[in-house]
């Protein structure tokens, strides 16, 4: 954006948080939204757009509309799934809401939010990534099957992720797949040594392979997906490839405190959207990789399993494919900067 002529009052894009490390990106984030506030008043734009990230962006609302200023909020809040409490703060301070996923304007227009579904921005992008064709055949050719492993971008989540992953792979590999191959990814540069050190102490480090930057190739050459839960499931499901989602998060942490807040059946988005168990997961933790291994392997060798599973991704993914995503959320900001009547709007 700063290419194209934005001005930058901050970069929180390369920062991650956990715990004692919040207390400081809480407190840059104030910084953040006292900068913000002083800006407005200075130099007042006409619209806000906002994308994603609640917990900046509700408060950063709350000063748009005290400035009097239109807020438009693209992706919105999962209040579906946790946070219900904070959907107050969302009809008070945003005046369009644009969500991507289709369910979503359903949920937010019966609790008086004005949200239109604009499709998924991820789809539109990832059809316009074709992998090179020769590359993913040089994958396939280091073994058969082929399993990908996706253990998510952040430190704290392939440290928690990728070790089951392994695990599955040797039970695989040791239960009838001996010419098995996993291509392992590595999302982010600060993940790389934490990815390098786990398949180094694998009894079948020879078997796996790393793979830097995007994802496209690899999971293109995969029989099957092993994924971290999060937006990589629809990346795997633009390619139809059947997955199995993963998590292990600390299972007193959940029953103390995650199954609280929590409020959906499913926690992994292609069940979440199809409201229906559609690929396997395994979440928030597992007490043994077993199941996992049980499930890869059914997955692998039971044509009927596996072609049901391609198929429910297939009108998944076609459901969410679309068009001109972006230029939808500029049209509604432009709708609300034609409104001619300038309103003062109390945010709290």
């Amino acid at each position: 954006m700063q290419a194209e002529g934005c001005r930058a009052l901050a970069n929180l894009a390369d920062q991650a948080a956990m715990l004692t490390g919040v207390v400081g990106l809480l407190r840059r984030g104030y910084r953040i939204l006292k900068d913000v506030d002083r800006c407005f008043a200075v130099d007042r734009p006409d619209a806000v757009i906002l994308v994603d990230s609640p917990t900046l962006h509700l408060p950063m609302a709350r000063i748009a509309r005290r400035h009097n200023i239109p807020v438009i909020y693209y992706v919105a809040p999962q209040l579906w799934a946790w946070g219900s409490w904070r959907i107050g703060r969302v009809r008070r301070r945003v005046n369009r809401l644009a969500v991507i996923l289709p369910f979503e304007e359903a949920y937010f227009r019966a609790r008086g939010v004005n949200a239109e579904y604009v499709g998924h921005p991820l789809f539109e992008a990832l059809r316009e990534r074709v992998p090179d064709p020769e590359e993913v055949a040089g994958l396939r050719r280091l073994g058969s099957p082929v399993i990908g492993l996706m253990p998510g971008s952040r430190a704290h989540v392939v440290s928690e992720v990728l070790p089951g992953q392994i695990e599955v792979v040797e039970r695989l590999m040791s239960g009838g797949f001996s010419g098995i191959s996993a291509l392992v990814s590595v999302a982010t540069p600060s993940t790389a040594p934490i990815v390098e050190r786990l398949v180094a102490g694998s009894r079948i480090a020879g078997r796996m392979h790393i793979r830097r930057g995007d994802s496209d190739a690899l999971i293109t050459a995969s029989d099957l997906v092993l994924t971290a839960s999060g937006t990589s499931t629809l990346h795997i499901a633009h390619y139809r490839k059947p997955m199995i989602v993963m998590y292990q998060a600390s299972r007193l942490f959940y029953h103390a405190v995650g199954r609280w807040l929590v409020r959906t059946p499913r926690l992994s988005l292609p069940n979440i959207i199809a409201g229906r168990d559609m690929v396997p997961e395994f979440m928030p933790y597992y007490g043994s990789t077993a199941p996992i291994a049980e499930a890869a392997s059914r997955i692998l060798s039971d044509a009927s399993t596996r072609g049901r599973m391609i198929a429910d991704l297939d009108a998944l993914a076609a459901g969410l494919d679309s068009d001109g995503v972006a230029g939808r959320v500029a049209g509604m900001a432009l709708e609300e900067l034609r409104k001619a009547e300038p309103r003062t709007v109390r945010g709290r």
